[in-house]
């Protein structure tokens, strides 16, 4: 149970929201699980807040009485900017980042194009749409064994392989190419991951993961409760700082705003390097974000209502007054 109840001039200013859960991109599954906790969490907060699965029909939105809408889609056609420019076009508040930051932050290769022109760290990369051996041993010289192929545009590694040689390439350039149309091959940093809320102008305590599996893949994000994760996050105060700095720069250099969480790799020279951001993070029982907000003293919903009051406008705000 929670204690936390949204002041009843801010559940006046929210109106009536909608959670917009769902979709039909491979991680449906995983928002609808998001999405329920997040309207659980939101009902708790005394807010106004219903379910809406939404598959894509704009009539829904169209008809439905809605003030602003709390975004738990995951993946292609909720992450991409497709939602968001829909709600745009209809003048519906929404929360996360705009079209532009959700498209490009979706786009892992066009993320790390960006990191790169700014100096910001990620590892060495290139892309390919299609299995041409020629382009491959190009790519392999410039990133070299172990790399990690995965799709450019798919979320909760689904689709990510760890290739330690080339015998191993090309299988896992085909399984990726089932998800997405193009594949991203990185640079394998050996070494711990990180993990960093945002939340508005503010970064959430570092999250350190440890887990038996290659990497953080899919079962331990949402399925193995062997994933350790660490609060805090076993870097020095100089070091989380940090790092918290470059996730900040990170974020916006692809015109994230809102909310989102940025993952980060360490190597064994203490180095950091970006991997990509997720502009509408996972909000399971398992989920990061969440993990993170209750260091910071909040529950599940404080963090719902923070979140969706990020879409509040000065005026919103006189009209919840009641002036």
């Amino acid at each position: 149970m929670t204690d936390f109840r949204a002041p009843e001039h801010i559940v006046k200013a929210l109106g009536r929201v909608a959670v917009l859960m769902g979709g039909t991109s491979a991680e449906r599954e995983i928002s609808l699980k998001s999405g329920h906790e997040v309207l659980g969490a939101l009902k708790a907060a005394g807010v106004d807040a219903f379910a809406l699965d939404f598959t894509g029909d704009v009539s829904v939105l169209q008809n439905t009485p809605i003030d602003r809408v709390f975004v738990a889609l995951h993946g292609r056609g909720g992450e991409d900017g497709t939602a968001q420019a829909l709600l745009e076009v209809l003048d519906i508040p929404y929360t996360g980042s705009g079209v532009m930051g959700s498209a490009i932050a979706m786009d892992k290769a066009r993320s790390k194009f960006i990191w790169q022109g700014m100096n910001l760290p990620t590892p060495r990369f290139g892309y390919v749409e299609e299995i041409r051996p020629s382009l491959l041993s190009q790519l392999v010289s410039l990133i070299g064994f172990p790399l990690a192929v995965k799709p450019s545009r798919e979320g909760s590694s689904l689709g990510v392989y760890k290739v330690n040689n080339q015998s191993q390439l090309e299988s896992a350039i085909e399984g990726a190419l089932k998800l997405d149309q193009q594949v991203l091959l990185e640079q394998w940093i050996e070494g711990s991951e990180y993990t960093v809320g945002i939340l508005g102008d503010e970064t959430l305590p570092v999250i350190g993961l440890r887990t038996d599996h290659t990497f953080y893949d899919y079962e331990a994000k949402y399925e193995s409760d062997d994933t350790q994760y660490l609060l805090p996050s076993g870097l020095n105060e100089d070091e989380e700082k940090m790092l918290s700095g470059l996730c900040d720069k990170a974020f916006a250099a692809l015109g994230c705003s809102g909310w989102g969480r940025v993952d980060v790799m360490r190597d064994l020279r203490g180095r950091f390097w970006l991997l990509e951001v997720n502009t509408i993070p996972g909000m399971t029982d398992h989920s990061l974000v969440p993990m993170a907000a209750r260091a910071k003293g909040w529950d599940m919903a404080e963090l719902v209502t923070r979140i969706l009051m990020l879409t509040l406008t000065e005026t919103d705000l006189e009209q919840g007054d009641g002036n």
